[in-house]
C-alpha cells in the first residue's frame, strides 16, 4: 500500500473516530447552554496532531464539519468558531509538546507524562474562549451563560485530553511504529481474565447497589479505580491506558445516565466536582502507568548494563553462564552439544603498538564477525577481555569441529581499517563437546579454558579439542586450574603482604674476604588458612607462567630496603645483599625504572645491594640483559650469574655479562665428592673467575666435607645447610655471621 492509500484511510479513521466521540458526548451529558461536558474528541486530536504532526489539522475541521450538519446542527453563524476552537486548540497543544517536549511522544514516564498535561492545559486555554465566543455571537447562549460556558467547555476538553490523549496517542504510536513494548513480566492470561471479571464486577454492583442502596453507590466507585490500579502495575502500558480510557468512558456513561449513584450536574458547580472526580480516577492510574513502566524500563537499563557487555553489545560472563546453565537445562538428556574457549591472539601486542583503541577496534569488529556466522541454536558472548565463549547445541562432535574450524578460518581472513593502516588477527581455541546431562558451567568452561590454552602454547591460531572424558585432558585442566588458583592466591598474597623474607648466609672460606654480612634474602607465603609457609617452588612456577614474577620481584626489593633502612645499625653490617630476579624483571622497562628511583632514594650504599639474575634468563635475550646489568651496575649495584654452568654455552658469554659473583650450580656442587666430572667443573669454573677477577659463590653445600673440598678448589664462598639454614629476617640479624671453617 502506497503512502497516499495509508494516509487516506488514516484520514477516514481519524474522522470517524471524532465523529463518534463527539455522538457520544451529545448524548451522554447535555446541559442547559450545550456545552458538552466530556468532549473525547478533544483527546483523539491532540494525540492526532502530537504523533502525526500539526499539518494534519484539516482532519479536526472536516469532522466538525460533518459533526454540525450531520449530528449536531448549530447555527452557521457558530460552525467558523466550532472549526477554529476545536482546530486552533489541538494546533496549540501538540505544538507545545512537539516544540518544547519532543521525546515525550515515544518516552513514557513522569516527565513526558507532564509534558503532555501541559500541552493539553495550553489546548483547554485556547479552546474554551474561542467557542464560547462563537456561541455568544450566534445566540446560543446568553450574557448570564458566558462564565458557566466557558467552565464547561474547558472542563469537557480538559477531560477528554486526559482521559483519552494516552491511550490515543499509544495506539497511533504502535501503528506508526510496530511494537513498543518491551518484554517485561506483565500479566498473563489467566490474570487479565481475572481483572476483567473484577472490573465488569465492580460496575455492575455499582448497578445493582444504585437500584437497591443508593446511599452507598457512590462510595464503591472505588472498586473501578482499585481495578484501574491493579492493571496500571500488571498490564501493559497500552493495555492499562486503553482500560483507563474505556473505564474514564463508562464513568462518564454511568453520571449522563444518573446511574451507580451519580445525578446529571445541574448547575457549575455539580459539573465541577464531576469533572474532577472523574479527572482523578483517570489521570492517577495513568500516571502510575508511566511510574511502573519507567522503573521497569529502569531496571532493564540496570540488568543489561550488569550482563552484556557495553563494546560487542554481547553478553558478559555472567550472562553467559546462566545461559548455558538454562540452555543445557532445558535440553533432553543426552542432547549433544559443544562449549568453545576462543581467545585472540597477540591482543596484547595491538593495545600495546597500535593504541587500546585500535585493540577495541579489534574486538568489536571480530565480536560482530563472529555473530554474523551463528545460527540460530548457538550463542556467542565476552567473557573476557579478548576472550569468547560460544554454545552450540545440538551439534556433533564432527559438526562442532568443522564449525569452529571455519570460524577460526574466517576470522584469519579478517582485516580491519585502523587509521592508514589494517590490522589482522588469529585466534585460539578451546572445544569440549558433550551430552547434556548434569554438568557444571564451571567444569565446561574450565576445561574449554585449559584446551585454549594448549592452542596458544603449540603456536596459536589453532583449535584444541578436549574431552570430558579424556585423561590427558583432565590431567591438563587440573594443572591449568592448579595454576590459575595459585596465581589468584599470589595476587592475594601481594596485596595482602602475605610473604615473609627469610636471610641465608653466604659464608666466606677464606679469611680474607671477610668484610660483613653477605646473604641471600629468600621468600616464603604465608599461607593463611593453614598458618603454614609455603615454600618459593609451589607459587613461583604460577607467577611466572601468569606475569606475576615482575610483581613479586618488586614486593622483595620494596621490603628488603625498607627493612635495611628501618635498621640501619643492622643495615652498616652488610656487605652484600643478594636479592633474586626473574627474566620478566630483566625484560621490562618499568621495571628498570622503579630500581633506578628506589635505590636513588635509598641512604644505603648501592654497593651492599646485589642482584642475582639466573643464567637461562640472562641468555634468553642476551643483548636486553647486558643492557639491564648496565644499567644497574651504573647505580653502583652489583651482580651475580645464579645457576652458572647450567647452560650449552656457559662460557662463550662470559665477556658479554659484566658480573660480580658466578654462583655454581647446586647440581655440580652437591655431587661434588664423589663425581669426578663435578669436581672438574666446578674447578673450571673456579680457575676461569680467577682469571677474570671474578668472585665464586658456591650453592647447596650441605654438608663439611663439600665445604671443605670447595676451599680446596679455591671457590670463594660458599652458602648452604652447611652454613647455616634460611631464618626470618629479624632473627637473622640477632645471631653473629659464620666465620671461615665455621
Amino acid at each position: 500500500m502506497n503512502a497516499y492509500a495509508q494516509n487516506g484511510i488514516r484520514l477516514i479513521v481519524l474522522v470517524t473516530l471524532y465523529l463518534l466521540g463527539a455522538e457520544l458526548a451529545t448524548w451522554f451529558i447535555k446541559s442547559p447552554d450545550q456545552v458538552a461536558l466530556i468532549w473525547a474528541p478533544s483527546g483523539l486530536a491532540f494525540a492526532a496532531l502530537v504523533v502525526y504532526g500539526i499539518r494534519w489539522w484539516p482532519f479536526i475541521a472536516i469532522a466538525v464539519v460533518l459533526l454540525h450538519l450531520v449530528l449536531a446542527p448549530v447555527p452557521m453563524l457558530f460552525l467558523p468558531f466550532s472549526i477554529a476552537a476545536n482546530v486552533l486548540e489541538a494546533v496549540i497543544g501538540a505544538w507545545v509538546v512537539r516544540r518544547f517536549a519532543a521525546k515525550a511522544v515515544s518516552d513514557l514516564s513522569i516527565n513526558s507524562g507532564f509534558s503532555l498535561l501541559a500541552g493539553g492545559l495550553m489546548q483547554v486555554l485556547v479552546g474554551g474562549p474561542v467557542g464560547v465566543t462563537g456561541m455568544y455571537i450566534a445566540g446560543m447562549v446568553n450574557s448570564e451563560q458566558i462564565v458557566s460556558g466557558l467552565a464547561r467547555w474547558m472542563m469537557g476538553d480538559l477531560f477528554g485530553v486526559i482521559s483519552v490523549g494516552p491511550a490515543a496517542m499509544m495506539i497511533m504510536v504502535r501503528l506508526r511504529d510496530g511494537v513498543m513494548d518491551l518484554p517485561f513480566n506483565y500479566a498473563g492470561t489467566l490474570e487479565k481474565t481475572i481483572w476483567f471479571i473484577g472490573m465488569v464486577g465492580s460496575l455492575a454492583l455499582l448497578f445493582w447497589l444504585d437500584t437497591h442502596s443508593p446511599d452507598y453507590a457512590l462510595g464503591m466507585a472505588s472498586l473501578p479505580l482499585a481495578m484501574l490500579l491493579w492493571s496500571a502495575l500488571r498490564f501493559k502500558p497500552l493495555w492499562a491506558s486503553v482500560s483507563n480510557m474505556l473505564m474514564a468512558q463508562t464513568v462518564a456513561a454511568f453520571a449522563g445516565m444518573g446511574w451507580g449513584g451519580f445525578s446529571t450536574p445541574d448547575n457549575l458547580l455539580d459539573s465541577s466536582i464531576l469533572v474532577l472526580f472523574m479527572c482523578t480516577i483517570t489521570i492517577v492510574p495513568q500516571m502510575l502507568v508511566a511510574a511502573t513502566h519507567q522503573n521497569r524500563v529502569t531496571s532493564a537499563r540496570l540488568l543489561r548494563r550488569a550482563t552484556f557487555d557495553s563494546l560487542t553489545r554481547l553478553p558478559n560472563r555472567t550472562a553467559f553462564g546462566q545461559m548455558v546453565r538454562d540452555r543445557v537445562a532445558n535440553a533432553r538428556t543426552g542432547t549433544e552439544m559443544a562449549l568453545a574457549y576462543i581467545d585472540v591472539d597477540q591482543f596484547k601486542v595491538v593495545n600495546d603498538i597500535a593504541s587500546h583503541a585500535a585493540g577495541d577496534e579489534l574486538i568489536r569488529v571480530l565480536a560482530g564477525a563472529l555473530g554474523s556466522q551463528l545460527e540460530d541454536d548457538e550463542l556467542l558472548a565476552r567473557i573476557g577481555g579478548d576472550e569468547f565463549g560460544l554454545l552450540l547445541c545440538r551439534s556433533s562432535p564432527e559438526r562442532a569441529s568443522q564449525r569452529i574450524e571455519w570460524m577460526r578460518e574466517h576470522v584469519a581472513e579478517l582485516r580491519v581499517p585502523w587509521n592508514s593502516d589494517v590490522m589482522s588477527t588469529s585466534i585460539s581455541i578451546g572445544l569440549v563437546p558433550f551430552r547434556a546431562a548434569k554438568q557444571t558451567f564451571s567444569e565446561l568452561l574450565a576445561r574449554a579454558d585449559a584446551a585454549c590454552f594448549t592452542a596458544k602454547e603449540l603456536g596459536g591460531n589453532r583449535v584444541q579439542l578436549a574431552s570430558l572424558g579424556d585423561a590427558r585432558n583432565n590431567e591438563e585442566v587440573h594443572a591449568r586450574t592448579s595454576a590459575m588458583r595459585w596465581a589468584m592466591r599470589l595476587n592475594t598474597a601481594l596485596e595482602h603482604g602475605h610473604f615473609r623474607l627469610f636471610c641465608q648466609s653466604i659464608a666466606s672460606l677464606h679469611p680474607s674476604n671477610m668484610h660483613g654480612r653477605h646473604f641471600e634474602v629468600l621468600i616464603r607465603m604465608h599461607d593463611v588458612e593453614t598458618n603454614t609457609l609455603l615454600m618459593p617452588g609451589s607459587f613461583i612456577p604460577a607467577a611466572e607462567r601468569f606475569n606475576l614474577s615482575a610483581r613479586l620481584d618488586r614486593y622483595v626489593v620494596e621490603h628488603t630496603l625498607n627493612w635495611l633502612e628501618s635498621h640501619p645499625i643492622d643495615a652498616a653490617d652488610v656487605d652484600a645483599c643478594c636479592i633474586n630476579l626473574s627474566a620478566a624483571s630483566v625484560n621490562s622497562d618499568d621495571f628498570e625504572r622503579f630500581l633506578q628511583q628506589r635505590i636513588a632514594a635509598s641512604p644505603l650504599s648501592p654497593r651492599q645491594i646485589c642482584f642475582e639474575l639466573t643464567e637461562t634468563s640472562a641468555v634468553r635475550d642476551l643483548a636486553r640483559a647486558q643492557r639491564f646489568i648496565q644499567t644497574v651496575r651504573g647505580l653502583g649495584c652489583r651482580f651475580a650469574l645464579d645457576d652458572f654452568g647450567t647452560g650449552f654455552c656457559s662460557f662463550a658469554y662470559l665477556h658479554a655479562l659484566d658480573v660480580d659473583f658466578f654462583k655454581i650450580d647446586g647440581g655440580f656442587v652437591r655431587r661434588l665428592v664423589d663425581s669426578p666430572l663435578s669436581l672438574a667443573i666446578v674447578r673450571s669454573i673456579a680457575d676461569i673467575a680467577r682469571v677474570m677477577d671474578k668472585q665464586t659463590i658456591a650453592e647447596c653445600a650441605e654438608t663439611d666435607a663439600i665445604r671443605s673440598r670447595l676451599a680446596e678448589l679455591g671457590v670463594d664462598y660458599a652458602q648452604g645447610y652447611a652454613i647455616d639454614e634460611p631464618q626470618p629476617i629479624d632473627a637473622y640479624f640477632t645471631k653473629a655471621m659464620p666465620r671461615p671453617g665455621d
